[in-house]
């Protein structure tokens, strides 16, 4: 098993970052809408927003590594695919790379709107660069919708990739499972 890419599967730094990142991203989902029911008198009023937060800028970190390693690593064939199903794979992972990091940023201004940075897992501070009355507002807006739409476009993405292995019965799947 090879930690790149090859003519015909993912590498396993492809696999853990798609597999991790998907994980986190529906418990940060589900985090996300958990914490909305939250009230000023819950344990958990202020260690859950922490605790999004500082997965919220891992996820970001990791979405950066994840984009450069795409762009230095080759990826696998997909001939086997038709024509306007690769066009929407390739849109598809375009859409998930920007929204994923339009939901991120917009978290980031959520939460420094009021000039306070954010403390990543107690261990650093990342500072606020924009303090903006208001901003908090419009960027959880913008948060909000983007998470659901990307939990939709991960749902079609799993659809699609359940379609390539049982109606289909090609590779699709197989290269990101095992390699």
């Amino acid at each position: 098993m090879t930690i790149k890419n090859s003519d015909s599967t993912y590498g396993w730094l492809s696999r853990l970052l798609h597999w991790g990142m998907a994980l986190a991203i529906f418990i940060m989902f589900g985090l996300g809408i958990w914490m909305r029911g939250l009230d000023y008198y819950s344990p958990y009023y202020r260690s859950a927003p922490d605790l999004h937060k500082s997965v919220g800028l891992l996820l970001l970190a990791l979405l950066l590594l994840r984009f450069v390693w795409r762009q230095v690593n080759k990826v696998p064939s997909d001939n086997h695919l038709g024509r306007w199903e690769r066009l929407g794979s390739h849109v598809a992972h375009l859409a998930f790379y920007g929204l994923l990091l339009v939901i991120m940023v917009s978290g980031y201004f959520i939460s420094t709107a009021d000039g306070r940075g954010i403390v990543v897992f107690g261990l650093f501070e990342v500072p606020s660069l924009i303090e903006q009355r208001g901003l908090e507002d419009v960027a959880g807006l913008v948060h909000e919708w983007l998470a659901w739409g990307v939990i939709g476009l991960a749902g079609f993405h799993a659809l699609a990739a359940l379609k390539h292995h049982f109606l289909d019965k090609d590779v699709t799947l197989k290269r990101m499972l095992r390699g």
